[in-house]
C-alpha cells in the first residue's frame, strides 16, 4: 500500500480537475481526497497499490481538456489503513 500527497499547479481550478481526479481514482481503485487551495493549486492525497498510484500520477499530467498542468510535486506518506473512499473536499 502506497500513499502520496500531491500538489498540482497550473490552470487546474475551474476546469473540472477535482472531478477528473475522482474519476481516475475510481478507475485505479484508489482512496483519498482532492481539494482546491487558495493559491489556485490542487492538493491530493492518494492511496492504493503502487502501480495504480503511479498510473494515477501519470494521468494527472494530462488532466481534463481545459486544464494546463505546469508542475506536480509528490511526497510519500504513511498509509491510512481505515480509508475506503476517494472524496472531493470543498
Amino acid at each position: 500500500m502506497v500513499r502520496n500527497r500531491i500538489s498540482v499547479k497550473g490552470r487546474v481550478q475551474g476546469v473540472g480537475y477535482r472531478y477528473f481526479c475522482r474519476n481516475i481514482a475510481d478507475v485505479y481503485e484508489l482512496t483519498g481526497w482532492v481539494k482546491n487551495l487558495p493559491d489556485q493549486s490542487v492538493e491530493i492525497e492518494i492511496q492504493g497499490e503502487g502501480e495504480n498510484v503511479d498510473s494515477f500520477k501519470k494521468e494527472l499530467k494530462m488532466g481534463p481538456s481545459q486544464a494546463k498542468v505546469s508542475e506536480i510535486i509528490a511526497n510519500e506518506m504513511e498509509p491510512a489503513p481505515d480509508e475506503t473512499l476517494f472524496v472531493i473536499n470543498f
